[in-house]
């Protein structure tokens, strides 16, 4: 029963993962550019929800980013122009999560919900586990209806395959783009929070986040958001039988069935344009 409960928990925890990749699959799907940055604006995120503080009401810091330094290099032929701007806004915004909170490690306090426990027979998971993977689906489903059953959507994806095409229809890209944008930094923001209340994070745990993100994207397949969920809960479920196996392993597990799910699909495990 033990197995069993350590499956559950991974399949739930890896919801959470999914739900950290599914805003860079957005971007990737999308505008073809790896946002090396979305790891920080995910602890971002967390430290907002530590701190108490309002995220900016109007307009977001990283939605500003895109209108005006990603759009200006997001059509060169290059692609590395925006990968580099991207690394080096992570680069820039770590060291003022460090001047402003400082490099100690920070937690998120879900109260009474995070030790609330249900459970059939035998089998207990916590209830804090399960609404975030219910959210999690929520989430994942509310986009997919807006990509695929929505004019915003059908102009989305119309904007990822024929960019120039859309421009004679009247589509201005870089609008296109600032909206997506600000729809990833959303969901990098409810995927920082929650994730905030399940491990400690400080300024320098974007990189982990970016990782996990990546590979959850790459795992599930580019561009693909069902994708994303079912290699995060992939990862999630290897993690916390890794841990099991040997308590000092860590999430290396994951890494590993990244490595082998790579080498054996590197396509991922659905390939679907956003």
């Amino acid at each position: 029963m033990i197995w069993v409960e350590t499956i559950v928990n991974g399949v739930l925890y890896g919801g959470l993962y999914g739900l950290l990749g599914v805003g860079l699959a957005l971007i990737v799907g999308v505008m073809r550019v790896v946002n090396l940055s979305h790891g920080e604006f995910i602890v971002l995120s967390a430290f907002i929800g530590v701190s108490l503080l309002g995220v900016f009401p109007w307009i977001h810091p990283l939605v500003l980013l895109q209108a005006v330094l990603i759009n200006r290099v997001v059509t060169r032929p290059d692609p590395f122009a925006a990968i580099l701007l991207t690394f080096g806004v992570a680069v820039v915004m770590r060291n003022l999560m460090v001047e402003v909170y400082g490099a100690d490690l920070r937690h998120l306090q879900a109260g009474r919900l995070a030790q609330a426990s249900t459970g059939i027979g035998d089998l207990h998971v916590g209830v804090l586990p399960l609404l975030i993977l219910a959210l999690s689906i929520a989430l994942f489903t509310a986009l997919q209806l807006l990509l695929t059953r929505t004019r915003f959507g059908r102009i989305v994806r119309a904007t990822a395959d024929h960019r120039d095409v859309v421009r004679l229809m009247g589509v201005n890209p870089g609008r296109v783009y600032n909206l997506v944008m600000g729809l990833s930094l959303a969901l990098a923001s409810v995927a920082g929070m929650l994730l905030a209340i399940r491990a400690s994070f400080s300024p320098y745990s974007g990189v982990e986040r970016l990782l996990v993100a990546f590979e959850v994207v790459v795992l599930g397949g580019l561009g693909s958001f069902w994708g994303a969920m079912f290699g995060g809960i992939a990862l999630g479920v290897a993690e916390l039988v890794g841990l099991r196996l040997d308590p000092n392993a860590g999430p290396l597990y994951a890494h590993l069935l990244f490595l082998v799910g790579v080498l054996l699909r590197p396509n991922g495990l659905f390939r679907v344009r956003a």
